[in-house]
């Protein structure tokens, strides 16, 4: 998988070290995430931050305190765009956390009291929200296409492992009796940061971000560097000169504001990618991260901890294949396959909770075993597939905005299972009281997650950023995409075609040109046989 195709020039090893280690602003994420599940669970936070006298917290507060940070990433998703577009792919990740995500560290570690927790994990979130806007912005502008799927889903990986060490930690201070039980779960925050901040100040920015500023010297440096070559390497020149013909011509038919994102193929893009991210969170399995100790303790199970620890351990492992088969078999197959088993696997936790309940042990081991095999098919395809999607759709001219605008959509189901799950699971007055029944509501998205992917995504294995231009403008259904090759070279456009001419007609106009030169060629040497010339092959 690591082995780079005998064509492409210069080292590859840099571009995937950058790649993972920028991946690691996924463990803020994750870490981040995953830390509320077990804090609200603790009895001694549970003492210190109820206002209800009884050492419990409502459950409009249980929702409040936990869906506040996706209400923060939300918002800090729709900033990463002036954000990345204004500071850059590089120093718009570090203002968001350096800046924005460790003053949320600090108020939820200072913290005595439900307004000021409430309030971090807010602009904990506004710097979570920044930051996973940006991470696949910056890896996808990096890395080769040959193996960019792979480097953008280590940033799920890295999420999953936040998840992991979260649970590690809630799991080793929960039965603290003083703050820092919930202290110190908080404060390990900075050392992610710390790492993130000092790694990116020796990274180099983007070379497509350097060409959208007009940089072109600055972006042949970011290039070489990235690749091991002299920046005077052709093959450098020759990457530099395709990205700035691409962008060129994409500012030709219409300019970088927020309308031009809903226009044409773009817009297309845009409601695909926002879709895959509002899916990805409606297959439920935030309701297993945010809400798992708590749900296992209320069903009845046993050591409700240890088992959120063994869920984040079947999601980091699962990550890894998923990695390797995103290029094996592609963003398509892969979405397929995981919302196939998701799906199956969610019916079946519902099923059984409903019929044999909770409280029966071959009940509850079946619900865990399904649960992680569920768990399986989202780590292995839709965790980390959807950021590698979303990732490549989008043209440079508009890619930071609607790179927020998807992942704010993400952010944005986020919050509402968030907090509509305590009202969904809970028993009593204004409760619905659902329980195991709650996984036929993730089951029937997860069915759906089968027909979007089957008419919305395409592939893009193994296609430039340039070409995904090429491929939404010329591909009209998404079912047909795996038959598609590239065919523009945007260096080959002359002004006058730019304006008059949409993707598909340039593919066939560039195309009966290399096709007449081919022919001229043979005819020249001789080789021109059965008497059909170029032009007449194409009607020309």
């Amino acid at each position: 998988m690591l082995k780079k195709p005998d064509e492409v020039a210069g080292k590859t090893w840099p571009a995937i070290a950058i790649g993972l280690f920028v991946a690691f602003g996924g463990v803020l994420f994750g870490y981040d995430t995953g830390t509320i599940s077990g804090i609200i669970a603790m009895e001694y936070w549970l003492e210190e931050f109820s206002t209800e006298g009884n050492g419990q917290i409502t459950g409009a507060q249980d929702s409040l305190i936990v869906s506040i940070l996706s209400a923060g990433t939300f918002f800090g998703a729709l900033a990463a765009a002036p954000f990345a577009d204004i500071l850059g792919r590089k120093w718009g990740l570090f203002a968001a956390a350096g800046v924005v995500f460790n003053l949320g560290v600090i108020l939820q570690t200072a913290a005595t009291e439900q307004p000021m927790f409430i309030a971090g994990r807010f602009f904990a979130g506004l710097g979570v929200g920044l930051i996973s806007a940006m991470i696949p912005m910056y890896q996808s502008e990096t890395a080769p296409k040959w193996i960019r799927g792979t480097i953008v889903g280590t940033y799920q990986l890295a999420i999953t492992i936040g998840l992991f060490l979260a649970s590690i930690v809630n799991n080793a201070t929960k039965d603290r009796n003083d703050s820092g039980s919930y202290r110190i779960p908080i404060a390990i925050q900075f050392a992610w940061s710390l790492i993130l901040c000092g790694g990116l100040l020796i990274l180099p920015e983007t070379p497509r971000f350097l060409i959208k500023q007009g940089k072109p010297e600055k972006a042949a440096k970011a290039l070489a560097q990235i690749r091991r070559l002299d920046a005077t390497h052709p093959a450098v020149v020759e990457e530099l000169a395709e990205i700035a013909a691409n962008h060129e011509y994409e500012l030709s038919i219409g300019q970088a504001t927020y309308l031009d994102c809903f226009k044409g193929t773009v817009g297309k893009r845009l409601a695909t990618g926002c879709a895959l991210q509002a899916l990805q969170q409606l297959t439920g399995v935030n309701f297993i991260f945010y809400y798992g100790t708590q749900y296992f303790q209320n069903a009845g199970f046993e050591n409700a901890f240890v088992i959120q620890v063994i869920t984040n351990s079947v999601n980091v492992a699962s990550t890894i294949p998923g990695l390797y088969l995103v290029e094996k078999m592609g963003r398509r197959n892969l979405l397929l396959m995981g919302a196939i088993g998701m799906c199956v696997c969610q019916y079946i936790v519902a099923i059984t909770g409903t019929v044999a309940g909770t409280t029966d042990l071959a009940a509850q081991r079946t619900a865990i075993a399904f649960v992680c095999i569920y768990i399986f098919f989202f780590a292995s395809s839709w965790g980390p597939v959807a950021w590698v999607v979303t990732g490549e759709l989008f043209p440079l001219k508009v890619r930071a905005k609607c790179l927020s605008m998807t992942t704010a959509s993400n952010w944005l189901l986020n919050w509402a299972i968030a907090y509509s799950t305590p009202y969904l699971v809970r028993d009593g007055d204004g409760y619905a009281n659902l329980q195991s029944k709650v996984f036929f509501i993730w089951a029937t998205f997860c069915f759906v997650c089968i027909a979007f992917v089957w008419f919305m995504i395409y592939e893009t294995k193994g296609l430039s950023l340039e070409q995904v231009d090429e491929l939404y403008g010329i591909v009209n259904k998404a079912w047909q995409s795996n038959r598609f090759r590239p065919q523009v070279s945007f260096q080959d456009i002359r002004p006058e075609e730019q304006r008059r001419m949409s993707l598909a007609e340039l593919a066939q106009h560039q195309e009966r040109k290399r096709s007449v030169g081919s022919v001229e060629h043979m005819e020249g040497n001789g080789h021109h046989r059965n008497g059909v010339n170029g032009h007449e092959k194409y009607g020309v």
